[in-house]
């Protein structure tokens, strides 16, 4: 008996877990993200949902978070440390290591999601199930989500057509929204959205793209003078992110607490990750608007141009990710499919 204690205690103490038998299950979360508190998603979705964990586990789960990558490496090793438990939860783009999550660029491409990031998340996580499961296999997926719509922000005058990309320097986010770039004539300039700043302060850009919803916590409306919005029902591009956790820490929990893990995953998750996006472009518009920077609409037959142009990329990305042995044309029609299907009234 006391053999069978001892070995009980020393599984608990390998598991990270408390070698209290009152508190045998507790557990800490470690969570990271690569933003400041002041993010859209940590304030309206990361925060939150660790204090819900928390409070659905009665306290048996506790949740830190460490913003701006307080327990150290770049917002491209996001992915990688919560794979490797070097935190046991995290949030992160698989477009900061581009070509090594080719399925999740389905909604990085032009004019593919909705001016809903709640909708388009809710769409987002069915074609994970559907296509990306495998491929993020060595983390748990606890939800997927995008972005609202991009919004085009630089020095000077605002772009006002097709025409005006050329020459600029341009940060952008991902793989596609780059080739898009660089179709429009513009030099795409890819970093982690923190490195915007500072780039736009330096002149290493001229501007880039962004959603409204980070525009005040990186200041960038006061380092930029303008700021084009796309219109119409379709986004200019997006982005893709992960809310992961670490296999390993969620398999050593027991059975409760998974559930609890599980109850606070999947799709609804996915459309408060989402959400938390579109409250977020409410307010950051909102402050730019009162900043007094000039904020321009394209006209419709500037976004035509646009649709026609991201039109081609998207049928390039089927026949690349067909020649990889993936149902390209399938992942695109399917991801049209859902978006149209989540975002219908909203």
């Amino acid at each position: 008996m006391k053999h069978a204690l001892m070995t009980a205690l020393a599984g608990a103490v390998a598991l990270g877990l408390s070698t209290t038998v009152a508190v045998a299950q507790d557990v800490t979360l470690r969570c990271q993200h690569f933003l400041s508190p002041q993010g859209s998603v940590p304030k309206f979705f990361i925060e939150p949902w660790a204090r819900k964990v928390e409070a659905d586990s009665n306290g048996r789960i506790k949740v830190e978070i460490y913003p701006a990558m307080q327990l150290g490496g770049s917002p491209p090793a996001l992915y990688d440390q919560i794979r490797d438990g070097v935190i046991d939860c995290g949030w992160a783009l698989p477009a900061y290591t581009p070509g090594r999550f080719p399925e999740s660029e389905a909604f990085e491409l032009p004019f593919m999601t909705s001016m809903s990031a709640e909708a388009s998340s809710r769409a987002a996580w069915e074609f994970t199930e559907k296509y990306a499961m495998e491929r993020f296999g060595d983390i748990k997926v606890l939800a997927v989500h995008v972005h609202g719509p991009g919004v085009i922000h630089k020095k000077g005058d605002p772009i006002m057509s097709t025409a005006d990309f050329d020459g600029l320097k341009l940060r952008g986010p991902s793989r596609q929204a780059n080739a898009l770039l660089e179709t429009l004539g513009a030099t795409p300039v890819g970093m982690p959205v923190p490195a915007f700043p500072e780039a736009l302060s330096k002149g290493v850009v001229d501007g880039g793209v962004i959603p409204w919803e980070i525009v005040p916590p990186l200041k960038v409306h006061e380092l930029s003078d303008s700021h084009t919005q796309i219109g119409g029902d379709r986004a200019l591009y997006n982005t893709f992110f992960i809310w992961g956790m670490n296999p390993n820490t969620y398999n050593s929990l027991p059975d409760d607490l998974k559930a609890v893990i599980d109850a606070n995953s999947g799709i609804e998750t996915s459309a408060w990750a989402g959400s938390a996006m579109d409250q977020g472009d409410d307010v950051g518009e909102t402050i730019v608007a009162e900043s007094g920077n000039a904020i321009h609409t394209l006209s419709d037959d500037v976004v035509a141009e646009l649709r026609a142009i991201g039109e081609a990329q998207t049928e390039a990305w089927a026949a690349e990710m067909t020649s990889k042995g993936l149902p390209g044309a399938e992942m695109v029609e399917d991801a049209r499919a859902l978006v149209a299907k989540h975002s219908e009234g909203s």
